[in-house]
């Protein structure tokens, strides 16, 4: 049997990542993630992450490198994570209930979909690195 691919968004800005709370199904209801979806037939991950966060969100994103690992989902499925950057549009909830930005120091805040767990130590990194400089008090 062959793994349904799928592909999920660390839409990061200023040094903070989009969080989105699922809506469904019941048993991840509540529950944050990467948004993103599977990837149809004929598409690439990278088709398919523009695709997702265009109809999830209703933004234009550019897609850079991988986040981490494969991450088996059951035994059904594999999600791959890509890092992404904001070109247009501001996200906007269409099939979760509420989003959130976090910083490194926030992404313990939420509970996090488990397939998601292992990329946040890589992503608290990234996030690190692209936080723009705290201003010196005197």
């Amino acid at each position: 049997m062959e793994l349904v691919g799928v592909v999920g968004a660390a839409l990061v800005r200023d040094g903070r990542v989009l969080a989105s709370r699922r809506t469904e199904p019941p048993s991840l209801a509540g529950l944050w993630e990467f948004p993103g979806g599977k990837v149809e037939e004929g598409e690439t991950d990278v088709q398919a992450v523009v695709r997702e966060l265009r109809e999830e969100l209703r933004v234009e994103v550019e897609v850079g490198g991988r986040l981490g690992p494969d991450l088996p989902i059951r035994d059904t499925a594999v999600l791959r994570v890509y890092l992404c950057r904001l070109v247009s549009g501001e996200p906007e909830l269409v099939d979760h209930d509420a989003h959130r930005w976090l910083g490194p120091g926030e992404l313990g805040e939420v509970p996090w979909l488990p397939v998601d767990l292992p990329l946040l130590e890589p992503l608290r990194g990234v996030l690190e690195a692209q936080a723009p400089p705290r201003s010196v008090r005197r």
